[in-house]
């Protein structure tokens, strides 16, 4: 029975709605009536030349997707579920090179490489150095005077500087990182003014970065993580151009992402002050993984099916897309309890905020957290009075879910 709360032409992914909001009264809707359902599209908006995808809004299913990668697949159709409608079939192919668009057993060579950069002896290397310079982030976001955008001034930073101190990009350069990922995932956000071929071209400068730094680590190595990528392909490393496509992926996956969990989470201590004093008070743990199942920061992602399969009791056919919405997979009362209300303590959390599980799982989930653990330590510490200026200006866009400014003080 179709759904009663979706009025005729309603579209998840339509960038409109992310705007402004992220919709978890439909995702409710959808979960409990039709958990399986068909969106139908105008043909070829999304970029691809199909007519719609399949929403699948259920935790179990959409766990089921994630796991089951020869059934669904990342590198058929990428797992970015809505381009720009004029988009070029090539460009979204261009895109199968990024780890997030490989399937096995490419998806696993390439994976099995880039792990040796996030294991946990690397991480614990990286955490006293981060620990600093989250300390001095915060430090002069405090002393600025008046009201400040905490998402330039302090979402973003470390972020940044973690991705520069885990593949030895100097600090220098970490604005243009910052610039380049920004251009990549903006084009449907009108404030930035992006087309795609410039988002495109910020990619090509992004990727052409990254291997000039593995061409110099291939002559000279060092005793840092991309002279471990790199430095001997014919021994089972990554090749130059791929370790431009795995910094690509980094820009995006290990910044944009971190960057907005922790601007949402800071909106959801101070619009949630209960929350905020038991934090500055305890310091819980479980903190960093309710900031990411509440922020939920990438909204969707998608998978082609590769053979006719049933799932909740829907027949999708070979080459029909399927969206997985983690946002709704994040407030199921199936596996939440009390999934509306933002719980620091929650244990157990078995959010999907960094994937489904299976072979797309987050690798830089370690990092993530601990980034989160550490920049919200330092602002309870330095700007426990911090407080909301105005409501988030979010980001348009078909599947993050981002917040582009959020204006805060301390005085």
């Amino acid at each position: 029975m179709p759904c009663p709360a979706l009025p005729d032409g309603f579209d998840l992914t339509d960038p409109d709605l992310l705007h402004h909001r992220v919709p978890l009264p439909e995702f409710a809707a959808l979960r409990q009536a039709e958990p399986v359902r068909w969106i139908e599209q105008p043909h070829g908006i999304a970029g691809f030349a199909d007519d719609g995808y399949w929403a699948v809004t259920r935790h179990a299913d959409v766990k089921y997707v994630s796991t089951h990668p020869e059934l669904f697949s990342s590198w058929l159709n990428t797992a970015i579920i809505r381009f720009g409608e004029h988009i070029q079939r090539d460009a979204i192919d261009a895109q199968r090179l990024i780890l997030l668009n490989m399937d096995p057993p490419e998806h696993t060579r390439v994976r099995q490489i880039i792990q040796r950069g996030f294991t946990p002896r690397s991480i614990r290397a990286l955490e006293e150095r981060l620990r600093t310079r989250a300390g001095a982030i915060v430090e002069a976001a405090r002393t600025r005077t008046g009201p400040f955008d905490f998402v330039t001034e302090v979402a973003c930073e470390l972020p940044l500087q973690a991705i520069a101190e885990l593949i030895g990009i100097p600090q220098d350069d970490r604005a243009k990182i910052f610039d380049w990922s920004n251009r990549m995932i903006s084009y449907d956000d009108p404030e930035y003014a992006i087309t795609e071929e410039v988002g495109a071209e910020s990619a090509t400068e992004l990727i052409a970065y990254a291997m000039n730094m593995a061409a110099d680590r291939k002559q000279c190595p060092a005793k840092d993580i991309v002279s471990t990528l790199v430095a001997a392909e014919d021994e089972g490393n990554l090749g130059s151009d791929e370790f431009g496509f795995f910094v690509l992926m980094l820009a995006v996956a290990g910044n944009e992402t971190t960057r907005n969990a922790i601007t949402h989470g800071m909106h959801a201590f101070l619009t949630h002050p209960d929350a905020w004093d038991l934090y500055k008070r305890e310091r819980p743990a479980t903190a960093a993984e309710e900031i990411v199942r509440w922020a939920t920061p990438v909204n969707s992602f998608q998978r082609t099916a590769t053979q006719d399969t049933e799932l909740g009791g829907r027949l999708i056919r070979k080459g029909d897309r399927v969206g997985v919405f983690y946002a709704s997979a994040n407030h199921d009362p199936e596996v939440f309890t009390d999934p509306d209300t933002f719980d620091i303590t929650r244990d157990p959390n078995p959010h999907l905020g960094f994937g489904g599980g299976g072979p797309h799982y987050c690798l830089g989930k370690s990092l993530a957290v601990l980034e989160i653990d550490l920049i919200f330590n330092a602002i309870a510490d330095a700007m426990p009075d911090l407080r909301l200026v105005g409501d988030p200006d979010r980001l348009r866009s078909a599947w993050i879910n981002g917040v582009k400014h959020l204006q805060v003080t301390t005085s």
